[in-house]
């Protein structure tokens, strides 16, 4: 996962930066920028972050309109160091490269060792153009004759001094966007939020298309045909990326849930729920397939017992890098779900391409309503989270799993399942969530001070049962993510089955114990650990004195009150984890926000 950006116009080298810094949670291994204009050409490139790439080119001042493009890395191929770091050149071009070029290794052992100075798949994009613009003598007529000759996954911006206002665009399974302003200025990017202030319109460009933009054009080809270019409206709301006095933007994200979960509910829940946006009949499924990846699938290994319990509807949860690999047999009758925050996560993007050819009905839970996932599934659900930054998620959990909570009730309403009580209390603890999703302050302040007990041993076990099950795997991937401790989420009852040899004061145990479901067997669960001498730290409404430590939450009646109480406390306890270790909490190491390559 990697960002990118181009630009057409003046003060050229501020606004490749600031648009590499509102993609800087896509990649932050190393950056750098190209500008050519009609009197020079500048090339800055530093390992880290942008920061880095802004101090190393403080010095260069371009008031003159001129073409740029700049890169922010998350490695794949070759280690994040100043010679990796994209752009790449050879003798008169320069490219950024977002994806992965899977034949690569094939293609550079056509050219000559000596052209090539790194270890990425991306440079051979470039020594490919150059060699076939020599050949073609035209640029993009070399451009398309390089695209072709690529396997893999790519979003691509290509320049070169053969032609200083034009820049050179492709797109295949990678995200990429063209915007413009009122004044006929070109940005390119990978995503919406990394345009400049006064884009107002927008084109998201679709897998195969290809083309290249100049000061007041753009020409649009798809497999060799010419394409009609739609603008659409542009609507962005850049506060969304600022921290809002917060001094980071997961503690601002965590805090943030119980008010957008107002907006995820908004016009769909009255005496009962409803989906306006969905045009199917949901009925008729006689199963469902969710597919997702990290967070997402934790969501929806929560939402396969809400679905059963709930819609009666047998429910199968499918990790997306394995199911797209498995050769699967899928009822054609089951209703495909595909879950992903950005909408562009590659495994799960190829999921949904795979059951579309096998001719399943496909629904998306979404955040971002122009995402390829969107488009290309035949219905679609918004979360309506906002914009969220933060690498480690936090508030597209809480509202994915709202969203499917919602939707098993909807698919039971529609088969008339559901009886009049059962509806009216599951629609009441649903208009109830904001308050249950408050974070106060007495809890967060008991977080930060136990936070400093748990910053040593030899691991961690988050345990849980039913339900709470896939939350303990979340609540362990949080802090595998930002505190870079080794965690493991486990079902409390196979605890006996062999993971409780492991069991000794250094080992931590987070242990859910919510009154709602199998309370006494998870309490039984418990008391195995610490009569073999666990720390165990409790999170739950009631058996204070039970464990080494406790974190209270309220009590409540509901199910999901409680786990959505107890994800606050998981994501809290990691992130005050983490941070008394000294880490970045919104840029965890080697991670990215979005994968968009395997």
């Amino acid at each position: 996962m990697c960002g990118i950006v181009g630009y057409i116009g003046k003060d050229i080298k501020e606004t490749l930066i600031d648009g590499l810094k509102e993609l800087e949670y896509r990649g932050y291994d190393s950056s750098g920028i190209a500008i050519l204009s009609k009197n020079d050409l500048f090339i800055k490139k530093t390992v880290g972050k942008i920061e880095n790439l802004e101090l190393a080119s403080k010095d260069y001042v371009n008031t003159e309109k001129s073409i740029g493009i700049g890169h922010t890395r998350w490695a794949t191929h070759g280690k994040p160091t100043d010679i990796n770091a994209h752009p790449h050149l050879g003798e008169f071009s320069f490219v950024i490269h977002n994806g992965i070029i899977e034949n690569f290794q094939e293609l550079k052992k056509e050219m000559s060792d000596d052209l090539f100075l790194s270890q990425t798949d991306t440079e051979v994009i470039v020594h490919l153009f150059e060699n076939n613009f020599n050949k073609l003598n035209d640029e993009l007529e070399a451009f398309k004759a390089t695209i072709k000759m690529l396997r893999g996954s790519y979003a691509i911006l290509l320049i070169s001094k053969t032609s200083k206002e034009n820049i050179y665009f492709a797109k295949l399974n990678s995200p990429l966007a063209i915007g413009k302003n009122d004044n006929g200025n070109y940005s390119l990017a990978s995503s919406d939020l990394a345009m400049q202030e006064d884009i107002n319109s927008i084109i998201h460009l679709d897998d195969g298309d290809y083309g290249v933009v100049c000061e007041d054009s753009i020409s649009l080809f798809n497999n060799e045909e010419k394409k009609n270019i739609a603008f659409k409206t542009l609507n962005s709301n850049k506060l969304f990326s600022q921290k809002e006095g917060y001094k980071f933007f997961m503690e601002k994200e965590i805090y943030e849930q119980s008010t957008v979960i107002c907006d995820t509910l908004a016009s769909r829940v009255s005496d009962k729920i409803s989906f306006d946006e969905l045009n199917m009949d949901i009925s008729k499924f006689s199963s469902i397939i969710i597919c997702a990846c990290g967070t997402s699938y934790n969501a929806a290994l929560s939402s396969k017992y809400l679905f059963e319990q709930i819609a009666k509807i047998s429910t199968n949860i499918e990790i997306a890098s394995e199911l797209r690999y498995r050769e699967p047999v899928l009822d054609k009758n089951a209703l495909f779900i595909s879950i992903s925050q950005s909408g562009e996560t590659a495994d799960t993007l190829e999921c949904l391409k795979m059951v579309k050819k096998m001719g399943l009905k496909t629904l998306a839970v979404c955040n971002v309503d122009n995402s390829a996932i969107v488009r290309l599934s035949d219905e679609y659900i918004l979360t309506r989270a906002g914009f969220e930054k933060g690498v480690a998620s936090t508030k597209s959990f809480t509202t994915q799993l709202t969203i499917l909570w919602m939707l098993s009730i909807f698919i039971a309403q529609e088969k008339n399942i559901i009886s009049d009580e059962l509806l009216e209390k599951e629609i009441k603890a649903i208009l109830e969530l904001y308050s249950v999703l408050e974070v106060p302050k007495i809890l967060h302040e008991k977080i930060h001070k136990l936070s400093k007990r748990y910053l040593h041993g030899h691991g961690f076990f988050f345990i849980a049962r039913d339900i709470f099950y896939p939350l303990a795997l979340e609540g362990a991937l949080k802090l595998k993510e930002i505190s870079y401790f080794h965690a493991e989420g486990y079902p409390a009852g196979e605890m006996k089955h062999g993971p409780i040899a492991l069991a000794d004061p250094e080992l931590f145990t987070i242990a859910l114990l919510p009154r709602s479901r199998l309370y006494e067997k998870m309490k039984s669960n418990i008391q195995e650990l610490i009569a073999r001498d666990s720390t165990v730290c409790i999170i739950g409404s009631s058996d204070k004195d039970l464990a080494d430590d406790f974190i209270e939450i309220k009590e409540y009646s509901h199910q999901m009150h409680e786990y959505f109480s107890m994800t606050i406390v998981l994501q809290l306890l990691s992130m005050e984890i983490a941070l008394r270790l000294g880490h970045d909490v919104d840029m965890p190491r080697n991670l990215a926000k979005s994968v968009t390559v395997e």
